[in-house]
């Protein structure tokens, strides 16, 4: 199985690595159309090769569904997290029951009352 996961991160690298050589021209990335950046007197815009603009956006898209994801499981987590501290407290309430009722008894005939 390790090899199929090494096979498969080398055809997706080897596939990136094509991207990136077939898309190498600069291209000008803006902040804001040319309309609207009069308005503000300001147009920042850099200069990058191509594939740097489509494997960034690969990689902020993959940022923002994370991210969505995270916050969509928020109470799903809140619910589990809660059941487990109920489970850690009735965990202890039999604990300190089951003291409770073999109190003053001998150990091994509270063992064995507990396995009957």
């Amino acid at each position: 199985m390790r090899y199929v996961r090494y096979f498969c991160i080398a055809i997706f690298a080897l596939a990136l690595i094509s991207v990136a050589l077939a898309n190498r021209a600069m291209v000008t990335l803006q902040v804001l159309p040319s309309e609207v950046a009069g308005w503000f007197a300001v147009n920042p815009s850099i200069d990058l090769p191509l594939f740097l603009v489509i494997l960034g956006s690969i990689v902020a898209g993959l940022l923002v569904g994370f991210i969505w994801e995270w916050i969509r499981e928020y109470g799903e987590r809140a619910e589990k997290a809660r059941l487990a501290r109920e489970t850690r407290r009735l965990e202890r309430e039999v604990a300190r029951l089951k003291g409770e009722k073999h109190q003053g008894k001998d150990e091994v005939l509270a063992l064995l009352d507990e396995a009957g």
